[in-house]
């Protein structure tokens, strides 16, 4: 039977240094009381923050300090949390630097209407008077961009103290989902009882036994059912949210004010869209050949959504031990320099990564850590080549904070999530390039390139697919109609059938949106899909050009939030707001599809 160890059974080397951040809780208070006292240090500046350059400087001065330090006690309150969901003490402390975040926005939300109260001459006065204020200049241009959705002080204040309730969904969502279900136990092919959780579902999706795919896909989606109303309510207040906040600020959609933020015309959203429904061809054709491999020598030549995560070999895929997978991927990364690669190697080596499965932790990966701090990576590793892209990608994640922190203020290190799956991609193409260039055993190279066909399939069809969904609930509740579960599963079930116009469907799949933890973060996943069509530009271009592209390349990285994503982009040499770059990468799906029909 295979179980979950708990984290004292876990070697330190493989749990990331919390320490490094804070040693102790006690160390944490402190910087707690001090946010405390920056809160009130920053409401003192309300309603005069504008009256003179030197006045402005202190108010910004005083509104980062306060901000790097909830980011550092948010940051270790939140992963500290998430080693063991279920620890009543870090969830107190979560709850504790959310009531803090939302403090702090609070006390700051004055700042940005002042600024708007002023005209662009008056804050090039100011920057002249006070040469220190030329820093911001691009964050000056960026909050008077922002004028007309822009409230009133005192609104601006009350949506902020709103911040708490508003996250509301999320937060119920991520509690059920990963603290109170209990998924079931199926018997494996050997007829040894199966734990089935939220990190191991895909795993278990991937086994040869067609049988026991079956078994666990209904199991795990049954157990959802026991849940729809809950979740179904949760998701519907949480578009709910993101409309009625929309229209607080004096935007049309809730999709036009969540990419107006990182100032991303919605035409980019739509082109992606679209170019990728005019190409569903390939991914029929990655499912027909998932039909072929999974259905020889049955009776069923149906491709079944218990089928849809099974490799296109045969074969049982090679195990990747972890410390294999830090070898890979430090190997795959050489081309974007010595410097990049260094740093990887020098971050594993010093504990960034909490690597392992382990009771009640928090589901899924992702790269943490603050502008003051290392990054952390938070991974739920497998054994596995999927788990080995993983590791690559929040690494991606975590050298771009890592230059960011480095070559900017604090004011641009908060990089907009539509480059920063740019940064993350790109390891994952040249790992894969790395892999089948250099790997001599030939199950893995099958293996391998049948990850990436997968990652291909995931994160530029799978996420353009999500991101038709947001769109659709998003306009449904803005034109009035009802958001309820069955609608919801409707919903889900016409898009499957349409990118999966080959397969066979089935009802349990309409119940996939239940498990989708991004879509409590709205408009958020269509980035994974741009990102992966920039990624592969660049990779071709560092790998065609050399070490002029990788160091283009890390400078885009350094570059933080100094500029807006496209034009960072542009300056890298990719152009997000036309189809090429979405177009160039289904051909590149297309050319790894060939591959595999000549290795097979």
């Amino acid at each position: 039977m295979s179980s979950v160890p708990e984290r004292s059974e876990v070697d330190e080397e493989y749990k990331w240094d919390l320490e490094s951040l804070y040693a102790d809780d006690e160390e944490w208070e402190s910087d707690f009381e001090t946010a405390e006292g920056l809160v009130g240090d920053l409401a003192a500046y309300e309603g005069r923050a504008t009256e003179d350059a030197a006045t402005l400087l202190a108010t910004l001065e005083t509104y980062e300090e306060l901000m790097r330090t909830v980011a550092d006690v948010s940051a270790y309150a939140r992963m500290r949390k998430d080693e063991d969901t279920t620890r009543d003490e870090y969830q107190a402390l979560a709850a504790r630097t959310e009531s803090l975040s939302a403090d702090a926005s609070s006390a700051g939300s004055f700042l940005e209407p002042e600024l708007q109260g002023l005209e662009w001459a008056d804050v090039e006065a100011m920057m002249d008077e006070e040469p220190d204020l030329a820093e911001y200049e691009h964050y000056f241009d960026d909050v008077l961009r922002m004028k007309e959705h822009t409230r009133s002080a005192e609104v601006e204040e009350l949506m902020a103290e709103l911040s708490e309730v508003t996250g509301a969904p999320g937060e119920v969502y991520n509690m059920l989902a990963n603290a109170d279900m209990a998924f079931p136990t199926v018997d494996d092919p050997d007829g040894e009882p199966q734990p089935i959780t939220l990190n191991n579902f895909t795993t278990l999706q991937k086994n040869p036994d067609r049988e026991f795919r079956r078994r666990v896909y209904e199991a795990f989606y049954d157990e959802w059912e026991t849940v729809r109303n809950a979740v179904g309510a949760a998701y519907k207040n949480s578009v709910k949210t993101d409309v009625k906040t929309a229209r607080a600020r004096n935007y049309d959609t809730a999709r036009e004010a969540a990419l107006d933020g990182p100032n991303v015309p919605v035409e980019v959203y739509d082109t992606l869209v679209d170019t990728v429904r005019e190409n569903l061809g390939a991914l029929h054709r990655h499912a027909d050949l998932k039909r072929e491999a999974v259905t020889a020598g049955t009776d069923d030549d149906e491709l079944r959504m218990w089928d849809l995560y099974v490799p296109l070999v045969r074969e049982e895929s090679p195990d990747v031990e972890y410390d294999q997978a830090r070898e890979y991927v430090v190997d795959a990364v050489a081309p974007l320099g010595e410097d990049y690669q260094s740093r990887v190697a020098e971050g594993l080596e010093s504990r960034w990564v909490d690597v392992y499965e382990t009771e009640n932790k928090q589901s899924g990966a992702y790269s943490g850590g603050t502008y003051d701090s290392q990054p952390y990576i938070l991974m739920n590793y497998q054994d596995d080549v999927s788990s080995m892209y993983t590791l690559a990608h929040e690494l991606g994640h975590s050298l771009h904070s890592e230059y960011t922190s480095e070559s900017q203020p604090y004011i641009y290190s908060s990089y907009e999530i539509f480059v920063a799956e740019v940064a993350s991609t790109v390891n994952e193409t040249l790992l894969t390039h790395h892999l089948l260039e250099t790997v001599e055993d030939e199950r893995l190279r099958r293996h391998v390139l049948n990850e990436y066909l997968e990652r291909f399939r995931s994160t530029l069809f799978r996420q353009t697919m999500f991101a038709e969904f947001e769109h659709r609930t998003h306009r449904m509740v803005e034109e009035g109609d009802p958001l309820t579960a069955d609608r919801l599963d409707d919903l889900y079930a016409e898009l499957k059938g349409d990118y999966y116009a080959t397969a066979e469907l089935d009802d349990r799949i309409a119940r996939e949106w239940m498990r989708i933890p991004h879509f409590y973060r709205a408009f958020y996943v269509y980035q994974y899909a741009t990102g992966i069509s920039a990624a592969v530009a660049l990779v071709d271009g560092i790998l065609d050009e050399g070490e002029p592209a990788a160091r283009s390349y890390r400078e885009f990285l350094r570059s933080g939030s100094r500029k807006y994503p496209l034009e960072l982009l542009r300056d890298a040499g990719v152009d997000m707001a036309s189809a090429d770059p979405v177009e160039s990468a289904i051909d590149t799906y297309g050319d790894y599809l060939d591959e595999f029909e000549q290795l097979s």
